[in-house]
């Protein structure tokens, strides 16, 4: 698209609008794509080279061993949920936003995040009756959500970073690691 000269276009059409989530569908070039996809299509879309570039050195570091734990079947799901919490965090954000929103990072947090809870150290300990583990991954939403704000203020761009997206997708990789590990070992 960006060879092409119509990446603007395809950024419309493809990115995530949270303005439009009441609407039903967004066209342009002969193609009507349902806002209910967009979350899926915009995770195609990256505002340059150095966008997916990033994306991708985040989702092979953090894919591959994450994929050793939950499988392949479990890490397409953690993405694919995480792509859809993650327009549902931009939203949440800003609903009447008319700002497209594009890249994978929203979902590829949710397999970082499963990747933290993975094989990060478990450093809390148990308070009352919340256990270690709970408190370990309450302190890694907490953490990762300090850590996208401060960027968030920090960065003086044209180009705004979806914080919203990258919440959210990390929340959903924390709450479906166990249960998608869980379902993989089921029989073991």
């Amino acid at each position: 698209m960006l060879v092409s000269g119509y990446a603007g276009q395809a950024t419309i059409l493809g990115g995530f609008i949270p303005a439009l989530v009441p609407d039903k569908a967004m066209s342009g070039f002969g193609v009507t794509i349902p806002v209910w996809l967009t979350p899926l299509t915009s995770t195609l879309l990256h505002g340059g080279f150095v966008h997916l570039l990033f994306n991708m050195v985040m989702l092979v570091y953090c894919g591959r061993e994450t994929e050793r734990a939950l499988g392949s079947g479990g890490v397409a799901v953690l993405y694919l949920i995480g792509a859809y919490a993650a327009a549902a965090g931009q939203w949440a954000q800003n609903p009447l936003s008319p700002m497209p929103t594009i890249g994978a990072s929203g979902a590829i947090a949710a397999v970082i995040a499963a990747y933290a809870l993975l094989y990060g150290r478990n450093r809390a300990r148990k308070v009352g009756p919340l256990s270690a583990s709970l408190l370990h991954a309450l302190w890694l939403g907490a953490a990762w959500t300090i850590i996208n704000l401060l960027i968030g203020f920090a960065t003086l761009t044209d180009q705004p970073i979806a914080i919203g997206a990258h919440i959210g997708g990390f929340i959903a990789g924390l709450l479906l690691t166990r249960p998608i590990l869980l379902w993989r070992y089921r029989k073991a």
